[in-house]
């Protein structure tokens, strides 16, 4: 259950066979494996001992990969950081996290340093062809390593510390078991029947959970080929997918809405070789849902519900009730998980009634890092309190129908929003604000500001879009302001944020 005795399996069942692709890169299990204990030498040169936070912040590259295996198998804990954050953001995440080393892109280098940590970096240089290394470089350094054993491991050390946002805008951490995260990559695996020959593309940035946990290792899991996409792009990953003949794609719905509507050749791409078409991060309507099936010529889609805190696992929704089930996370969970939705008093949900999303399963974190309190408040004996309200239906299915934790989510992304009204109230226009998402067919929601303006002022748009660039991550920021005189709030003087969802959804 050890994460690098999952690349050592692989290795064993199929040695030579392709495990990781990157433009015109390539790695066979049997080289990966060796590539891996090489950066887990150059880990361990740097500085990096068994039990420390190693952070990674890169596109998704090989780097990633090598450094993510490297960790495990010097003994070391993972720490994957959004590589779209701000100096800010990536301040508050080393530190937190406690990071003794960072593996960054070369292209986020100077985002890095201007974190002002004394944290070392090791930087990436993603070449895409064979042999393309910059001296002194990550990848320099691992071609130029010796291979090491390793450290001794056991299952039940952690693995990584993911972060996600939370309801109060700092980001907590979820702290993983090795034995944790092979059991949410052999669960995803069952839960959309990935195969040996699988050739999954990754062009979700691989850092999120999902990307990292349920697909790249699901897929490892399997000895099925990775094949890394540097960065989304609608046309790049139609052509990928031909080039490569990919079996199996995940993204936010946006990322199979986006090719539609943006390559007007979209016809003339091969898709055939694609057996699964996976999405995540919110569901779809049945409109949108046929449009889908039609123009990727495939009725086998699948949709997962999950979040950090669970490995991500949780449920899934399968091709055959894409239309009939439309909007609905699935019945019960996948396999390895329970799922129950439970009203107030701890009472399991009838059909027709609402209550809160309830997950147990063996993938679940070990807790939030250093917050105890939050850890406890999260879970009800085996139970994780998802924060999701759901309603079931009369034939057992779950759809959600509110966020408790007022997290946004927007093209895939979590967006806290009282990170974001606490970025926005050091704006001197700013008197009040409120952060909600309006819902949208393409990204699942977008980001809106309500804000109350100082006496005398009138901010726009821009200028309160141009306040929060260095500060929040650019697909946090608002993409629309309202002003108002108040806020609604509750006679306790909270924001009532469930009637400002309401005339936005109006």
């Amino acid at each position: 259950m050890h994460l690098s005795a999952m690349l050592d399996s692989a290795v064993r069942k199929a040695g030579g066979k392709e495990a990781l692709v990157h433009g015109e890169q390539r790695w066979s299990y049997a080289e990966l494996a060796a590539d891996v204990r090489r950066a887990a030498a150059v880990l361990r040169d740097a500085g990096l001992r068994p039990g420390d936070r190693l952070a990674v912040m890169t596109y998704n590259t090989p780097a990633f990969v090598l450094a993510a295996f490297g960790a495990w198998h010097a003994g070391a804990v993972l720490v994957p950081v959004n590589h779209k954050f701000q100096a800010m953001e990536v301040e508050r995440l080393l530190r937190h996290s406690g990071a003794r080393l960072a593996v960054v892109d070369e292209a986020l280098a100077d985002v890095a340093r201007a974190a002002g940590t004394d944290v070392p970096l090791v930087v990436s240089h993603p070449g895409e062809k064979p042999g393309d290394r910059t001296e002194g470089s990550f990848e320099a350094l691992v071609e130029s390593a010796r291979d090491w054993a390793g450290a001794p491991r056991s299952d039940t050390d952690i693995a990584q510390i993911l972060y996600t946002s939370g309801t109060s805008g700092a980001p907590k951490g979820c702290v993983h078991t090795h034995r944790g995260i092979a059991l949410t990559a052999a669960y995803t695996a069952a839960a959309v029947a990935l195969r040996r020959d699988e050739r999954f593309l990754v062009c979700m940035p691989i850092w999120h959970a999902s990307p990292l946990n349920n697909w790249m290792l699901g897929t490892v899991f399997m000895g099925g080929t990775v094949v890394l996409q540097h960065e989304y792009h609608p046309r790049v990953m139609l052509k990928t997918i031909e080039e490569e003949r990919i079996t199996a794609v995940f993204g936010a719905p946006i990322a199979l809405i986006a090719p539609l509507q943006s390559v007007p050749d979209f016809d003339g791409f091969d898709l055939t070789s694609v057996r699964s078409w996976i999405y995540g991060a919110g569901p779809l309507d049945a409109d949108t849902a046929r449009r889908l099936m039609k123009a990727y010529g495939s009725e086998n889609f699948h949709q997962v519900y999950g979040m950090s805190e669970m490995g991500p696992v949780g449920s899934s929704l399968s091709p055959e009730e894409q239309v009939e089930k439309a909007g609905s996370i699935g019945r019960g969970g996948m396999p390895g998980v329970d799922l129950r939705v439970v009203r107030q008093g701890g009472v399991d949900a009838v059909p027709g009634e609402t209550g809160e999303i309830w997950l147990r399963s063996d993938t679940r974190m070990v807790g939030y890092l250093d917050n105890d309190e939050a850890t406890a408040q999260a879970f009800v004996g085996d139970w994780y309190r998802s924060g999701d309200l759901g309603r079931i239906d009369e034939d057992g299915f779950v759809t959600i129908v509110d966020r408790m934790q007022d997290v946004i989510i927007t093209g895939g992304e979590n967006v806290a929003s009282q990170e974001v009204e606490g970025a926005l109230r050091g704006h001197a226009d700013v008197l009040d604000v409120a952060v909600v998402g309006r819902p949208h067919q393409q990204w699942g929601e977008t980001v809106v500001a309500v804000v109350v303006p100082r006496e005398g002022a009138e901010p726009t748009l821009d200028e309160l879009r141009a306040w929060l660039e260095p500060r929040i991550a650019r697909y946090k920021i608002p993409r629309e302001l309202v002003l108002r005189s108040q806020l609604p709030r509750t006679p306790s003087g909270k924001v009532t944020k469930h009637v400002l969802r309401a005339e936005f959804t109006a």
